[in-house]
């Protein structure tokens, strides 16, 4: 049952975190609780029975392919799993071709992939929801989880301090707007060279947004301090300039210490121990990666059940 009508209403995408409003966001949020309470019970939780998700991959994953497949037969549902080498993707057909083929014959679609651009072609011709698993500019369900992760431990986050450290990246980008969605405060640090594009970046509203050239700053106050790799994929040919330009971003011990009392450190994964972060840190009793990596699993599953039923009672 693959046609946009078998939607309970008009057909939604997930490309970037912005575009499901704050009170859908809050919604996704709150399912995903409930579904994980299920999951921890050993509660089936069918919803999405007989629908098919089709993963295509034209960049590797670990933790956007085991939460989506996962939670995807969690779900009820069943899951085909594509990369460019076993479909015509790495055979030069164009992507809109793919889109229109492919979402005749699922109910959903989650792609990872390169360019921002490319999902957002293959969505523009797509019968079904597309869910972004990652770009090169955003990474939204990445952040969703990391935001769900921080109301587990700490309770709404609006009016909250979150402090990047690092690559100004794609996790970097939609921490920007869900900052300006949810009403808390960013602050980024980042080497010079490697700052946040002004013409990406915009006017945010007053107070969601401060830049910092000192990393020690950025995480004074900070109610959780999150980073990640120094070298993204695709980026690897930089690896040894940026180990030099980010030395002094390694998010460590003094820089949790000016930080809230309580504040809880994140990090994406994979990690490099070291690099971005000591392995005091992640390893400490403020990190939360690992609640943050299983979150992935219950957010997503919240997502897709959203994107193809609506709100729930």
């Amino acid at each position: 049952m693959s046609d946009a009508s078998t939607q309970t209403g008009p057909l939604r995408h997930y490309l970037q975190f912005r575009d499901l409003s704050k009170s859908e966001t809050q919604y996704v949020l709150d399912r995903a609780r409930l579904i994980k309470n299920k999951f921890k019970r050993y509660e089936p939780h069918h919803t999405l029975h007989d629908r098919n998700l089709a993963m295509v991959f034209e960049k590797a994953s670990t933790r956007t392919r085991v939460s989506f497949e996962a939670g995807m037969y969690q779900l009820g549902g069943s899951v085909i799993h594509l990369t460019t080498g076993d479909s015509q993707l790495g055979r030069a057909e164009p992507i809109e071709d793919t889109a229109r083929v492919i979402s005749r014959m699922v109910d959903l679609v989650m792609i990872r992939t390169f360019e921002q651009t490319r999902i957002e072609r293959f969505a523009a011709h797509s019968r079904v929801p597309v869910i972004n698993g990652l770009t090169n500019e955003f990474h939204p369900c990445q952040i969703l989880a990391d935001i769900f992760t921080f109301i587990e431990h700490h309770g709404p986050i609006e009016g909250k301090t979150v402090a990047w450290v690092g690559d100004a990246n794609n996790m970097a980008y939609t921490w920007l707007q869900a900052a300006e969605l949810l009403g808390f405060h960013l602050h980024v640090s980042t080497p010079n060279g490697y700052r946040l594009e002004a013409d990406r970046v915009g006017k945010p509203a007053p107070g969601t947004l401060r830049e910092f050239a000192d990393p020690m700053e950025a995480c004074r106050g900070a109610d959780l301090v999150t980073t990640d790799v120094w070298t993204s994929m695709g980026y690897e040919a930089e690896n040894e300039e940026r180990r030099k330009a980010f030395a002094d971003w390694r998010v460590d011990a003094e820089m949790m210490s000016v930080a809230n009392p309580d504040a809880i450190f994140m990090h994406c994964l994979p990690a490099h121990r070291g690099e971005e972060v000591t392995g005091d840190v992640i390893d400490g009793p403020q990190s939360v990666v690992w609640d943050e990596a299983e979150n992935r699993l219950h957010v997503q599953k919240a997502l897709m059940e959203f994107l193809l039923l609506g709100q729930l009672d």
